[in-house]
């Protein structure tokens, strides 16, 4: 028996080459992918996205005819020189027909395949290997959500339920059950009243038998017509229920400096740093809250329009941030309740005065209560050379990377260019981020 899945593919699409296609290409998609975040304005991540990859790196390997030996015929048409069976002399290297390795002097190449990746495909690849981590240390016991689970099989249900083993398992039993002939005892009795039909100087005998194989083959041709291979009766379909699965509860807090020290190429690392923040957490996770705090001297709560869009400025006070976080924490977010993560985004331009205040508030009251802490420090693209040495980074980096060392929930890094944002996000939320600390 063959069962041939005739459902439709999406509209448009040819869902299986190219489910096939991208787990083939995959590395060199991806690859694609990281390099797009570099042009991309900070508006368009969830559009969809024209990668290019190189034939070579998906070409497949096929079997060629040697030309160095072997006989074999050709059909060259419109030819007038020619008969068949004339042989042809073996053109010199670099004499024949065609052009080898020479260059076109004109016309479009194909070294590159244009491949198009919906703003799905583009999100899934770009996240995958990522998590929040030590997610799920803190639960609530009554906030759930509703999770399909497995519960045994039914007699109903969608095509793409169907249990293909239990089906058959049915229609074996009831096909034995019944007595519906095997198609070897049919072949078998066929093949009987041929050898009978057959034979020369037939007796009596040989009549009555071919008599009685000939309605014994009626009756299974009857039977395998009433009684079918597949019944209705024999669907069997997988069964799921909605349960109730305990929800990690987890808060994220978005810290962004803004002062008149950032200027537009610094705040726009720190926006596309935390717009794939934002994209990883709403598309990865059921309940993160995300609370949005702009600062200058002073700092406040904002929503996310406000925190992306915003034209504050001013002098720079880096504790007012964490002060902030820590009042919303005390007002909203129990450490009992909820895993509470953080990263924060400044170019480090910041009091020296302030600098042991941060480190004070991060030492003895934030990290105490946080799964993880990422500190990005942004640098003018422009200076990035200057900077480049830990030795010029700003006096507040200098206590970062120290504190870094002792707090294992606590990562600081530096960007300096859009080619490094997305790396250094990785390298924040890989799933093993113990190889991500060994490349720092």
């Amino acid at each position: 028996m063959n069962i041939i899945d005739r459902r439709l593919n999406p509209s448009g699409k040819s869902l299986p080459n190219r489910q096939r296609f991208m787990r083939l290409a995959r590395e060199t998609i991806k690859e694609a992918v990281v390099r797009s975040i570099r042009e991309r304005a900070i508006g368009d991540m969830e559009r969809t996205e024209t990668v290019k990859i190189p034939m070579k790196r998906i070409a497949e390997p096929r079997f060629r005819l040697s030309s160095d030996g072997g006989d074999r015929e050709r059909v060259f048409p419109g030819n007038k020189e020619f008969t068949k069976g004339d042989l042809l002399p073996k053109p010199r290297n670099g004499q024949g027909g065609g052009r080898g390795a020479e260059a076109a002097d004109s016309g479009e190449g194909d070294d590159d395949f244009q491949f198009t990746l919906t703003s799905e495909e583009y999100l899934d690849i770009l996240f995958e290997e990522l998590e929040l981590p030590d997610l799920a240390k803190v639960q609530l016991k009554d906030v759930n959500a509703m999770r399909p689970r497995r519960a045994g099989h039914s007699v109903s249900g969608a095509p793409s339920n169907l249990n293909l083993t239990r089906t058959m398992r049915h229609s074996l039993a009831r096909r034995i059950s019944l007595g519906r002939p095997k198609a070897a005892d049919i072949a078998a009795v066929a093949v009987e009243i041929a050898a009978l039909e057959a034979k020369e100087g037939r007796t009596e005998a040989d009549d009555h038998a071919l008599a009685a194989l000939k309605e014994r083959a009626s009756i299974m041709e009857r039977r395998t017509r009433r009684i079918g291979y597949i019944d209705p009766v024999d669907l069997r379909y997988n069964r799921f229920e909605q349960t109730p699965k305990p929800i990690a509860q987890a808060v994220m807090f978005c810290l962004m400096d803004v002062s008149g020290s950032m200027n537009e190429a610094m705040k726009d690392l720190a926006k596309r740093f935390f717009l794939l923040l934002h994209l990883f957490l709403t598309r990865q996770y059921d309940a993160v809250d995300i609370v949005f705090i702009r600062h200058t001297s002073e700092a406040r709560e904002v929503d996310e329009e406000t925190f992306f869009r915003g034209a504050d400025t001013g002098g720079t006070i880096v504790s007012s941030a964490l002060e902030e976080m820590r009042r919303i924490i005390e007002a909203r977010y129990s450490p009992a309740q909820w895993n509470i993560y953080a990263a924060q985004a400044s170019d480090g331009d910041n009091y020296s005065s302030d600098n042991a205040k941060c480190i004070a508030l991060l030492e003895e009251e934030l990290l105490p209560i946080s799964q993880y802490f990422a500190y990005i420090e942004v640098v003018d693209p422009r200076q990035a050379e200057i900077f480049l040495s830990g030795a010029n980074a700003s006096g507040l980096w200098r206590d970062y990377d120290a504190l870094s060392q002792t707090n294992a929930n606590f990562v600081a890094r530096r960007v300096f260019s859009k080619s490094d944002v997305f790396p250094v996000f990785h390298q924040l939320f890989a799933r093993s981020r113990k190889a991500a600390a060994l490349s720092r």
